[in-house]
C-alpha cells in the first residue's frame, strides 16, 4: 500500500531565478504535519487554519512562511478559484532555503492551501536576481506578464507525485499533474527576488491563467511589506 502526494517539480537551470519553479521544496513533510494539525475531531467540518507559528520567523527583512500563509489562506480564496462552496483542507507555511552554487543559502519561505479541486502555493525567493529576462529559463511557453505594475513571468510547471509506502519501504516518485505558475518582482524596480504563486488541479486539468492571475492580483497586495517594496 502507498500514499501519494503531489509537490511541484524542480526545474534545473543555470540561473537562480528559476528557483521560482521550486515553490515547495521540502514542503511535502510539512504537508503531512499540516494535515494532522488541521484535522478536526468535530463532525462539523471547518476550513483549515494556518499554524500558530511554531517555527520561529526568520530574522531580517525576509518574510516568514507563517506570514505568507496568513496572506494566502483568506476567506474568499475558494471564490477566487471559482469553487466558492469548497473549504480549505490544509493550510500551512514553512521556512526553508536552497543552497546556491556559491555556497550561500537562498531563503525560500512558502505557504500552501489545499482544496478539493485546487492547490495554491505562495512563496518568496531571495536570490537577489531580477525577474525580467527569466522567461528564457522557465520553459518554451514562458511569457512576460505585468502584474500590478511589476515585472512578472507566467509559465508552466509540473508537480512530482511521491508515493510513501505504508510498510516503511522506499518512496517512489513520478510525473504529477500540470501546474501554472507566476513569478513577480518583489519591487517595481525589479531589484532582485520574487514572489511566486503556483496553482494546480487535483483532476490534472491545466489551470486557467485567468484564475491564477485573479488569485495573484488579490493576494499579493496583502503580503506584508508589499507597498514598502515599491
Amino acid at each position: 500500500m502507498a500514499e501519494e502526494n503531489d509537490a511541484p517539480m524542480s526545474s534545473a537551470n543555470a540561473w537562480g531565478q528559476a528557483l521560482a519553479a521550486v515553490v515547495l521544496v521540502g514542503a511535502l513533510g510539512a504537508g503531512f504535519w499540516g494535515l494532522a494539525k488541521t484535522s478536526s475531531a468535530e463532525s462539523e467540518p471547518k476550513p483549515a487554519t494556518c499554524s500558530d507559528g511554531e517555527t520561529p520567523a526568520p530574522k531580517g527583512k525576509h518574510l516568514s512562511g507563517a506570514q505568507l500563509c496568513e496572506a494566502l489562506n483568506r476567506s474568499d480564496l475558494a471564490a477566487l478559484l471559482g469553487t466558492p462552496t469548497e473549504m480549505a483542507k490544509t493550510a500551512y507555511g514553512s521556512d526553508s532555503s536552497i543552497g546556491s552554487p556559491g555556497g550561500k543559502d537562498i531563503a525560500t519561505p512558502q505557504a500552501q492551501v489545499e482544496f478539493e479541486t485546487y492547490t495554491v502555493t505562495l512563496s518568496a525567493t531571495y536570490d537577489g536576481l531580477p525577474v525580467a529576462g527569466s522567461e528564457t529559463l522557465l520553459g518554451s511557453d514562458a511569457r512576460r506578464q505585468k502584474v500590478l505594475g511589476r515585472p512578472g513571468v507566467l509559465y508552466s510547471n509540473r508537480t512530482v507525485s511521491i508515493s510513501f509506502r505504508l510498510d516503511g519501504g522506499d518512496a517512489d516518485s513520478g510525473p504529477g499533474v500540470p501546474a501554472r505558475a507566476l513569478t513577480v518582482a518583489q519591487d517595481a524596480k525589479d531589484r532582485g527576488g520574487s514572489l511566486d504563486v503556483t496553482l494546480w488541479r487535483a483532476d490534472g486539468v491545466v489551470p486557467d491563467d485567468a484564475v491564477l492571475l485573479r488569485v495573484a492580483e488579490t493576494v499579493l497586495p496583502t503580503v506584508p511589506g508589499w507597498k514598502a517594496r515599491g
